[in-house]
């Protein structure tokens, strides 16, 4: 059976199963994650979610690592930070996560760290699928252990959230993994915690594992009210991520929310290095600046932030989409880890989180737009030159700021589309710099 290389994305492993992805697949992709490691017996830690397809992907991935030689740690159901945390606690060579995070349940994937977790990405990506066309796989006999390392995890979280009270919590796990690790943390604090759809059950059977579903947002608002909770927060699959909401049940942008936290961390840290997402507010730059740090702008990609952290060892990293990582968590996204550190200010601070944030909603933001277009490198280019008297930053796509607003357009990787996102001062302005770059966009 040759594999569907569509499969192999920018980021993960991933479509919908059992037509694109299928137990050959990840039997070749488990041979050919050994031979990409490049080491000799690499020791790998496999966990899995909780999606109908999981179990048996999961034992083809598994039989693949050990044909080639790769000893396997056997985590069972697990969550993306959990494995991410044993790979870079322990030291080991490397980890894979059958998962599709937010995905609906038809879909499955897997997503790959190195060493340090490391995730694999882009190119490496490309390199497993061209192991697996050359069949140039690894041979040996590895072993398998089980081991769990959720306390480990809890251990080393419980250090972040000991001196947590007096809080009203309410976490939506969705129904993927979140509660893997939520639970059994939040049941040693000394917090009121309210969890919705705990049961890990990979049809999704109350909206899908995506922070961004309309139902998931208004399940979290009603118990938000009912409760009368400082905080709410959604965890999506597979919990890497986590949106969080306020006591008035107003979803908190991310870049609103790292402003907050970067300025926490910037107390303790002075002079250090913050790396954002372009896409964020301007006044994200603004605060950390007034609190003595450097930020520096990145193009979209978490996994771009994460080698930032790692490897030069910045204090933060956070994308608009809600992946945020911090040093002191190994640089991984973990979105429990945010919600414990938004806490922290919480208590400390004795105020509503949406008092808190009031301060850096102070621009005018449209969300990112999809505009259909013919031809994509034409839309980006004649915007590029409709706006060459502002100053252009060649980070990812077109991105051009004025005194007053900024704009970036992006290509989408998978269809015909653009991708707009708009700042400004002013509403006035924001409205008309949309409808004028709108036009552009779609001009033939």
């Amino acid at each position: 059976m040759t594999i569907n290389e569509s499969i192999f994305k920018k980021y993960d492993i991933r479509g919908i199963y059992p037509s694109e992805v299928s137990e050959d697949s990840f039997y070749k992709i488990g041979k050919a994650f050994v031979s990409f490691l490049g080491r000799e017996n690499p020791v790998i830690v496999l966990g899995r979610d909780g999606r109908k397809s999981s179990p048996s992907l999961f034992a083809s991935f598994k039989r693949g690592v050990l044909e080639a030689g790769g000893n396997v740690l056997n985590t069972g159901i697990s969550n993306t930070p959990l494995l991410y945390f044993a790979v870079a606690r322990f030291g080991y060579d490397g980890g894979a996560m059958i998962t599709a995070s937010h995905n609906p349940g038809e879909f499955n994937g897997v997503k790959l760290v190195k060493e340090k977790s490391l995730q694999v990405h882009s190119e490496e990506i490309q390199r497993i699928k061209e192991i697996i066309k050359r069949g140039d796989f690894q041979k040996g006999s590895g072993k398998e252990e089980e081991r769990s390392f959720l306390d480990d995890y809890l251990d080393y979280m419980t250090s972040f959230a000991d001196n947590l009270r007096d809080l009203k919590v309410v976490i939506n796990c969705a129904n993927g993994v979140g509660a893997v690790t939520a639970k059994p943390l939040f049941s040693k604090l000394k917090v009121e915690s309210f969890f919705l759809n705990e049961e890990i059950d990979g049809s999704f059977p109350n909206h899908l594992p995506d922070p961004g579903d309309s139902k998931a947002l208004a399940m979290v608002q009603e118990e938000v009210f009912k409760k009368k909770a400082d905080l709410g927060a959604i965890f999506d699959g597979d919990a890497d991520r986590c949106i969080l909401v306020d006591e008035k049940g107003e979803i908190i942008p991310t870049d609103i929310l790292v402003a907050l936290l970067a300025k926490e961390e910037l107390k303790n840290n002075p002079g250090e290095e913050v790396y954002h997402d372009l896409r964020f507010s301007m006044a994200v730059s603004e605060e950390i600046k007034k609190e003595g740090g450097k930020p520096i702008i990145m193009k979209v990609g978490n996994p771009f932030y994460k080698e930032k952290i790692i490897k030069e060892g910045c204090l933060l990293g956070a994308e608009l989409s809600g992946h945020v990582m911090f040093r002191e968590n190994f640089g991984i996204d973990d979105g429990l880890f945010v919600l414990l550190k938004t806490m922290h200010v919480l208590q400390r601070e004795k105020k509503s989180i949406s008092s808190l944030l009031f301060p850096f909603r102070r621009y005018f933001q449209t969300k990112e737009i999809n505009l259909k277009v013919k031809d994509k490198e034409k839309a980006l280019q004649r915007t590029r030159e409709f706006f060459s008297d502002g100053e252009e930053i060649n980070l990812d796509g077109v991105y051009i700021k004025y005194k007053d607003w900024w704009f970036n357009l992006r290509k989408s990787n998978t269809e015909d589309l653009v991708r707009l996102r708009i700042e400004a001062k002013t509403k006035e302005c924001l409205e008309e710099k949309k409808g004028k770059l709108e036009k552009i966009i779609k001009e033939n």
